[in-house]
């Protein structure tokens, strides 16, 4: 019986960690991005205690938060993309995953930009699958190939920008998707300005200002 005591408390700590992550993504959804440590707790059915002994400090539990919904929205998307065999397609899935973690945990997001959670190593991961996708469609023939990667970043800027001029309820957000993905072909390019240097890379997501 003692050999069993540690499992059980170490499956408790971890069922306790899942259930307040969620429900840090729920209060911050209504509530907002500085929403309270205290209504998290109650949402999740724990005790402020218990919060604080899981998660001592707010950007501790922002970050792991980050971390549940890349692993599970982001990461089985760009597993998804880059399996695919047709690249263009690929692309699709990974940004459409993409606007639709901007779009259902924008305030979980705000709430990591406010404090740097989001850092330049999530970014990148998600960007570099973007640019092997691409230059994968490059070589194909399916994507114009005076597309650089570090348009990219500024794409998907422009994409999480048209959330802020959408309904938040709605997925209107996929009409930019697709006039993009067709400015992108191919055969609707016509000759690209020179490319101008980008600012320095930003060290979290790109999260639009708040309304």
């Amino acid at each position: 019986m003692k050999n069993d005591a540690p499992r059980q408390l170490r499956a408790d700590a971890a069922r306790n960690s899942e259930r307040i992550l969620r429900a840090a993504r729920e209060t911050f959804a209504v509530s907002g991005p500085g929403a309270p440590l205290e209504e998290i707790a109650q949402r999740a059915g724990v005790g402020i205690a218990t919060l604080y002994r899981r998660f001592p400090e707010r950007e501790e539990l922002i970050r792991a938060a980050i971390d549940q919904i890349m692993a599970e929205m982001i990461s089985p998307a760009t597993e998804q993309a880059l399996g695919d065999e047709n690249p263009r397609r690929g692309l699709v899935t990974l940004l459409e995953a993409a606007m639709s973690v901007a779009a259902r945990e924008r305030n979980t997001l705000a709430a990591a930009k406010d404090i740097r959670a989001i850092t330049a190593e999530v970014a990148d991961r998600f960007f570099e699958s973007l640019t092997l996708l691409t230059r994968r469609g490059q070589q194909a023939g399916l994507i114009r190939a005076d597309l650089l990667p570090d348009d990219l970043r500024t794409i998907v800027g422009m994409l999480i920008g048209a959330l802020w001029t959408t309904d938040p309820d709605s997925d209107g957000w996929r009409r930019y998707v697709t006039l993009l993905l067709d400015a992108l072909s191919p055969s609707a390019a016509s000759p690209l300005p020179s490319a101008a240097p980008l600012r320095p890379k930003p060290d979290h997501w790109p999260v639009p200002a708040d309304d």
